[in-house]
Formats: C-alpha cells, sequence, structure tokens
C-alpha cells in the first residue's frame, strides 16, 4: 500500500532506530536524561529562543501553550478551520476554560486587520479579554498554505500594540521554511511560543518541542506535569528527534516536488473538479462529485493507495519522506483508471 493519509504515519528509518538504541538515557522529570536536554539545547540554538520542552505531541504543546498565556474565561484568538480549534478535542475550553473568537481567513490563514478588527474591548464585562492570538504554518486545512512573512510581521505588530502574546502552531514549520527560504532566527523572532513537530515531515516516531523565553518553559513544564505529560527516560524518543532535525529537514524538498507531481496528475482524472494550490507536502482534491468521496476512497484503496477524507467532497493526500518518486507516478497512473 502507498500511505499518503498523513506524513504522522512514517517508521524510522535504520539510522534513526540505530540512534535510539545507543540513546543515554536517564528520569526526564527530575531533569536528568542527557539526551532530551541535549534535544531541548539545541532545539532552542536552532530555533533563536532560549528554552525548549519536549512533549509527546503537537496536541500536548499547543494545549500547553495555551494553558500558560491564557486564563480561564480569557479567549484566544485564531482561524476557523485551525488544528488548535478544531482537531485538539475541545482542549482550550476543557484544559484552560477559555473561549475562542474564530476568524475567517483565506486558507487556513489570518491578517493582521482581521485579527485588530475583533480584539474585545478589554473594560467592556460582556466580552471575555482577548488573550492570546494563534496562527498555524503551514497551514493543514488550507493545503499546507505558507504565511508571507511581512504579514507575520504585521500580526506580531498588532498583538505587540495591544499587549497579545503570540502563538505559533507549527507542526509542519520546517516544510513552511524549506519554501520561504527563511533563516530559523528571523522567522521565529516574532513569537512568544512555538509549537514544533517532529513526528511528520521530519520522521520522528514520536514526538514534538514547545519553544519560547525560559521564564515560559519554566512555566510550561509544570503544565506538562499536571497534564500527566512527564516522562522518565524519554531520551530513546528524543534521540530520534535530535537524528530529525539534524538530518530529515534538508530532504523536505522532495516531499514538496512530489506533492506537485500528485497535483499535476491528479488533475488529468475525470473524478478531480480541482486542487487547492499546492505549496508544500498537502494535497487536497475537491471531486466533480461530492457524494462519491467515501467510494472513491474504496477504490483508491482496492488500488493499493490509502487516502482521507477531508470535508464534504474532499479528500487529502500528503507526501513524507516513506514516498518516492516512483510511488507518485503509480498513484497517478491508478487514479487516472478510476471513473
Amino acid at each position: 500500500m502507498i500511505d499518503l493519509r498523513s506524513d504522522t504515519v512514517t517508521k524510522p528509518c535504520p539510522e534513526m532506530i540505530k540512534a535510539m538504541a545507543a540513546a543515554v538515557v536517564g528520569d526526564d522529570v527530575f531533569g536528568e536524561d542527557p539526551t532530551v536536554n541535549e534535544l531541548e539545547a539545541f532545539a532552542a540554538q536552532y530555533f533563536g529562543k532560549e528554552a525548549a520542552l519536549f512533549c509527546v505531541s503537537g496536541t500536548q504543546t499547543n494545549q500547553i501553550a495555551i494553558n500558560v498565556h491564557v486564563k480561564p474565561g480569557g479567549e484566544v484568538i485564531c482561524h476557523e478551520e485551525s488544528h488548535v480549534y478544531k482537531y485538539e478535542g475541545g482542549g482550550i475550553a476543557r484544559n484552560s476554560g477559555a473561549s475562542v473568537r474564530l476568524l475567517r481567513g483565506d486558507r487556513g490563514r489570518i491578517t493582521a486587520a482581521e485579527i485588530e478588527k475583533y480584539i474585545n474591548p478589554i473594560h467592556d464585562v460582556h466580552f471575555p479579554i482577548s488573550q492570546l492570538v494563534s496562527i498555524e504554518d503551514t497551514a493543514n486545512r488550507g493545503g499546507g498554505a505558507i504565511y508571507d512573512f511581512e504579514e507575520i510581521l504585521k500580526i506580531k505588530a498588532v498583538c505587540q500594540a495591544n499587549n497579545l502574546p503570540l502563538h505559533l502552531d507549527g507542526a509542519r514549520l520546517m516544510n513552511a521554511l524549506a519554501v520561504n527560504g527563511i533563516d530559523t532566527h528571523t522567522y521565529c523572532a516574532p513569537f512568544d511560543s512555538i509549537s514544533i513537530c517532529l513526528s511528520k515531515g521530519l520522521g520522528a516516531p514520536v514526538g514534538s518541542l514547545l519553544l519560547g523565553s525560559a521564564d515560559f518553559i519554566m512555566k510550561a513544564r509544570r503544565v506538562r506535569k499536571v497534564f500527566g505529560g512527564g516522562m522518565r527516560q524519554a531520551g530513546f524518543i528524543a534521540a530520534a528527534g535530535l537524528f530529525a532535525l539534524k538530518y530529515n529537514v534538508d530532504r523536505l524538498i522532495h516531499d514538496h516536488s512530489h506533492a506537485k507531481l500528485l497535483e499535476i496528475g491528479l488533475k488529468k482524472c475525470a473524478w478531480v473538479a480541482d486542487i487547492v494550490p499546492v505549496e508544500t507536502n498537502i494535497v487536497i482534491i475537491q471531486l466533480t462529485e461530492m457524494e462519491r468521496r467515501d467510494q472513491l476512497i474504496l477504490e483508491l484503496a482496492k488500488n493499493g493507495i490509502k487516502v482521507i477524507a477531508f470535508g464534504p467532497g474532499l479528500i487529502r493526500m500528503v507526501t513524507h519522506l516513506q514516498i518516492t518518486k516512483e510511488d507518485i507516478e503509480m498513484v497517478c497512473l491508478k487514479a487516472l483508471s478510476i471513473n
């Protein structure tokens, strides 16, 4: 099977497994796991932040960040299709007792002008207090769309003017940077907190990083413990994250080229009405007949291709490190045979 459901389905390569097996470990809750400590120090330096915290998932890093930034009864401003709102089990309400202000935006992205318009008046007791702005880059629901960095700087200016922290759900940040070519320190500077997944395009089996100031990460470490996220000999999985950051970043451009090939090939299929413009490694297919979605997913599976439903009349494919150019050519060929 050619599995295009997500870039989360990857398995460690032999070199990564070797690094994991050789990891020196200790008790991370006591701060004594040398491999976790190395990963956190490496990541902080790599992204230009004071400190980092190793967690089990992007959902956990996002939810910890929100919990640190927002008090109960506060409000998080984000896109209506953002992962922190749509795919984290209602965690903003459940974990932090906060509400959300959902903005429509464009392909998962929001603008400084939209944000400024919907910041609540702080002295009007009818409204929750706006306490955090969260953006997602790349935007999953937008088909891997990338933010214009100049817009991010404008968003930061609005946040500063209104004393609001700015959080980045950068689950696929490295995919964005592979396209825009911006230095990690330059890109990450505007954000008060950043969540980065190691288990998507970077190919680690598990793990995400939360980045921020030393004070922020100290508070986040306490929240991680409260959320049940304290790990013991976590160096075995941290070693995979180190390997991923050191050796799997440069190869992301291949995933992007494979996704472009999919875009070109699939547009020739009779059952494809259109494809959301491909910018990174996510391909969202709009079907000619919305009601055929589940049938087409089954047809593709019969042809050895795993994909996922992505809404009414939508199918998603995601390229990753275990998908080859030959796999893409086979997918296009078999997809073309489906009526």
